[in-house]
């Protein structure tokens, strides 16, 4: 079957009132950025539907990227047919005959936008449902409340779209919808998941990578990245931003006791996080800590590191055991490349006994012996930036070294 079109479905959007308009306007870019590769293709984002019309685009590449675009609920690909009985029941014979292969129940669903056409809808459904199964009598059979197969006809202004397939889609909020956040990036299992989590909220999000030469290796940059660029497939770009952090780290494991490393470091951390946010207009910072995992993420931990902002610190991952998180990577396909090894700037400076109940006020008087602001001042003219896009491959470009660790 060459399909003519794909018709999505909003979902959760339909309840959005006053501002829906904004919310497909948005999804609209989404799909459209998505898509941009199917020149070919246009997209008309409309009260009631999205519709993409193929205009010759392989359907199924097609809806292989609509699937990880947030906002959609379901789609379903149509073949338009000319305004006629006649040609709509050729175009279900030819959907039947090759997606049904033994006896199903089914149903003929309607709708009619263009009061004009001479059949209204109950005729509709009851000309072509019995013109079918005439055609069928071994193979169809009437169910109106739980059929195995809904043949949708949608009559409009243009023409009579067919459907019978369903897709699932992603479901959440567009991104962007949200407002923009600043993920805290480590490269391990969590932050990638939690990133994923709040872009199908509607986040845009940028990620915030600390990495510490020569303390950490290149391999665990470009890891980051390679990361980024699975994310990168639900919003069509993410913008990467390295942050040198090797001479906070030295200093701080210069002037500070053993047991408070960890704390002073991740308040550093934030609060370059919290600057970023404020220079690029974002309204939030997100992390992957969930509560108690480790160390740095128990209540205690959470109350001396966030002393440090007034700032939202989001923490999408924060119940989910590391089950359920590992579950999550894999179906987002971060958790292979999550768990190869590397030394990254949190795990190369961990002390081994660190404060799991740091108190705010020593942490505040250890930080005193810190050039606080210079050494945040150096670490933001260091920063790098880079626009990452799916299919973006950082991974062979330190091909050698990465063979070794597999």
């Amino acid at each position: 079957m060459q399909y003519t079109e794909i018709m999505v479905r909003y979902g959760e959007l339909s309840t959005k009132g006053h501002n829906k308009k904004t919310f497909i306007d948005r999804l609209g870019a989404n799909v459209r950025k998505a898509l941009h590769s199917f020149v070919q293709v246009k997209v008309h984002a409309q009260r009631d539907r999205l519709h993409v019309e193929l205009n010759g685009a392989d359907y199924d590449s097609v809806m292989e990227r609509l699937k990880l675009v947030f906002g959609i609920q379901n789609f379903s690909p149509s073949i338009k047919v000319e305004k006629s009985f006649e040609a709509t029941a050729q175009a279900a014979t030819q959907m039947i005959k090759e997606q049904v292969d033994k006896p199903i129940t089914f149903k003929v669903e309607t709708r009619r936008s263009d009061h004009h056409f001479a059949m209204d809808t109950f005729e509709m459904n009851n000309k072509l449902g019995g013109y079918l199964l005439d055609k069928f009598p071994n193979k169809l059979k009437v169910d109106v409340h739980h059929p195995d197969l809904t043949l949708r006809v949608e009559i409009r202004l243009n023409g009579i779209f067919l459907s019978s397939e369903t897709i699932k889609g992603a479901g959440g909020l567009p991104v962007g919808t949200a407002g923009k956040g600043m993920m805290m990036m480590s490269g391990g299992i969590d932050s990638p998941v939690a990133a994923y989590l709040g872009m199908k909220r509607g986040v845009s999000m940028e990620m915030v990578h600390f990495f510490s030469p020569p303390y950490t290796s290149p391999q665990a940059l470009a890891k980051a990245k390679q990361l980024t660029e699975r994310l990168a497939k639900y919003s069509g770009s993410i913008k990467f931003i390295q942050v040198p952090f090797a001479e906070i780290q030295e200093t701080v494991k210069e002037k500070v006791p053993e047991g408070y490393l960890m704390t002073i470091q991740r308040r550093m951390m934030l609060r370059l996080a919290a600057a970023l946010m404020i220079k690029r207009h974002g309204l939030a910072i997100f992390n992957g800590e969930s509560l108690g995992q480790v160390a740095s993420q128990t209540m205690e931990s959470m109350l001396a590191i966030n002393d440090v902002t007034s700032y939202p610190v989001l923490r999408p991952v924060l119940s989910f055991d590391k089950t359920e998180i590992i579950k999550i990577a894999q179906d987002i396909d971060t958790y292979e490349l999550s768990i190869l090894p590397y030394e990254d700037c949190c795990t190369v400076f961990t002390p081994p006994s660190p404060k799991t109940r740091p108190n705010v006020d020593r942490a505040r008087e250890y930080e005193k012996r810190l050039d606080v602001e210079g050494l945040m001042q150096r670490a933001l003219d260091g920063i790098e930036i880079t626009e990452v896009h799916p299919g973006d491959d950082y991974l062979n470009q330190n091909e050698d070294v990465f063979a070794e660790l597999l």
